[in-house]
């Protein structure tokens, strides 16, 4: 999964979030009238006021500090008030009040987890996950990942997670997606179990998967008949422009010339938005727009490419399904505008807006949202998804046979 924006000083790193799931991804305080300090390990010395921020004089913010002083005196099991979770738990519910999944407080460890599965190594089951409508939602498994081991498909509803050890049985509605992340991953060796409904059956079934430690990387190559290559891209990450120029060099310098390339975007959760700019950039000329960051009518901001790519004149296809989302989105967008490249599959996710990491004290952060982002010609594909050209299902009953990328390539032809 990189999207960076430079701004002199500051290297701000836009990130379109879905989730990589293990590629899934005590206090001393007192109170007071004015506030309260938290003295420990994870809050050293932290003083909260009790003021009222100037622009929302309005709020009742006595409120909140009701219901914190009612619960410090009355709770039956003082043993349960832990004053940094009520802190965290408190940030997350003014996230929650957006009532967008997307925007989000990660604490320290859950922050560290986003880190781990920007990186491509971590320890899990090798899902990444989001949302469809309310619902949990695998957006994809891992090639070879414990997950797709297991049977796991794109699109799965994930009505419950079960992990015995970390004495977890819960279903899923209105689970934050942090949490989601945080219950399925764990340790090699440690298993859990995942209730889930496929398609349109009402019949969940489950199923157990045991973790494993996981090394993703963002991209192979390999080469067909025809002089074809087939780019599988699986991440947007923190390595991914660095194999994706060792990619182009060896596509290049390959012994028999490359004339077609499929451009596999499948199960693609996204990442770093400016690695979708820089890799469109391969294949169109360039100042062409690749994506338009939206805050609104007077504020749009259009990321274009720049330089002529290496593979400007080659005929490409690009492959996609459901789990194909966010900045693969913007890059199967951008090439099918203005390349136009046939897209060959099934719809895609349909992640339409940008979130930014914001880094907070002591390894937490806030992942907002801070736009919606549009094609070049302006579209907004959010929870509607490109539609493939070609609509082609995977046969689940012939697993052995890559129906999707055997009609890329008639296309080439």
């Amino acid at each position: 999964m990189t999207l960076t924006r430079m701004n002199f000083a500051v290297v701000r790193k836009v990130i379109l979030t879905s989730l990589l799931i293990g590629v899934v991804f005590v206090s001393g305080y007192y109170l007071g009238v004015s506030g309260f300090r938290l003295e420990s390990a994870s809050f050293p010395n932290v003083k909260i006021a009790r003021t009222i921020p100037k622009n929302h004089q309005d709020v009742d913010f006595a409120l909140f500090w009701k219901v914190w002083d009612s619960i410090d005196a009355s709770y039956y099991d003082k043993t349960k008030i832990d004053p940094g979770k009520m802190v965290y738990g408190a940030i997350s519910g003014l996230t929650a009040s957006l009532g967008d999944p997307y925007t989000s407080f990660l604490p320290p460890e859950e922050n560290k987890l986003v880190e781990e599965d920007l990186s491509g190594s971590f320890q899990g089951v090798g899902i990444q996950i989001g949302f469809k409508g309310k619902n949990l939602a695998v957006i994809a498994p891992l090639p070879n990942s414990p997950a797709e081991v297991a049977g796991l498909k794109a699109g799965d509803l994930i009505v419950g997670i079960i992990d015995l050890e970390k004495k977890i049985e819960i279903g899923t509605s209105g689970i934050n997606l942090n949490d989601a992340v945080k219950m399925i991953r764990g340790k090699a060796g440690t298993k859990v179990t995942l209730v889930l409904l496929r398609g349109e059956s009402t019949e969940s079934f489950k199923k157990e998967i045991t973790r494993e430690a996981i090394d993703v990387p963002s991209i192979t190559v390999s080469y067909l008949d025809n002089n074809v290559a087939h780019i599988k891209l699986i991440k947007f990450g923190a390595d991914t422009d660095t194999e994706w120029t060792k990619a182009v060099s060896e596509i290049i310098n390959n012994q028999s010339p490359i004339t077609n390339i499929v451009l596999d975007l499948r199960n693609n959760p996204g990442g770093y938005l400016q690695s979708s700019v820089d890799i469109a950039g391969e294949f169109v000329k360039k100042d062409s727009v690749v994506v338009i960051e939206d805050r609104g009518e007077t504020n749009r901001i259009e990321y274009k490419t720049n330089r002529n790519g290496k593979f400007g004149n080659m005929k490409v296809v690009i492959l996609v399904n459901g789990g194909s989302a966010s900045a693969s989105e913007i890059l199967a967008g951008a090439l099918s505008e203005i390349k136009k490249c046939k897209l060959v599959g099934e719809k895609t996710f349909g992640k339409g807006t940008i979130q930014e990491p914001l880094q907070l004290d002591k390894g937490s952060s806030l992942h907002i949202t801070i736009a919606k982002w549009l094609t070049p010609n302006g579209n907004w594909i959010h929870e509607k998804g490109l539609t493939p050209d070609v609509e082609i299902k995977d046969n689940e009953e012939t697993l052995e046979v890559d129906e999707q990328l055997i009609e890329a390539l008639k296309l080439l032809k």
